[in-house]
């Protein structure tokens, strides 16, 4: 099922907020806390140190832009659902 609008807006106003400040917070200590645990240790910056196995090329294909599937929405209109409650359109009228 899907959620009702008004869960996703108080949702969005309240718990967001409250995430990014424990977000922030965490990065805020994240320099000390790597000091402590393995800190040169940065497969990000140096992909010899991945413990992850390695992927055969052979596994890997190739996907072009041309091959992929073209759809054209440009002859559908917006129902007043999908643009949601309070839209920038509305806001002008």
């Amino acid at each position: 099922g899907s959620l009702p609008k008004w869960v996703v807006n108080k949702s969005s106003q309240l718990l967001a907020p409250k995430a990014m400040k424990k977000m922030y917070k965490a990065c805020l200590k994240y320099p000390e806390w790597k000091q402590k645990h393995d800190p040169h240790f940065k497969p990000w910056l140096f992909p010899e140190q991945s413990r992850l196995p390695a992927l055969p090329l052979s596994e890997l294909s190739l996907q072009h832009a041309d091959s992929l599937e073209n759809i054209d929405e440009s002859s559908l209109a917006e129902s007043k659902d999908d643009r949601g409650e309070a839209s920038d359109e509305d806001s002008v009228n």
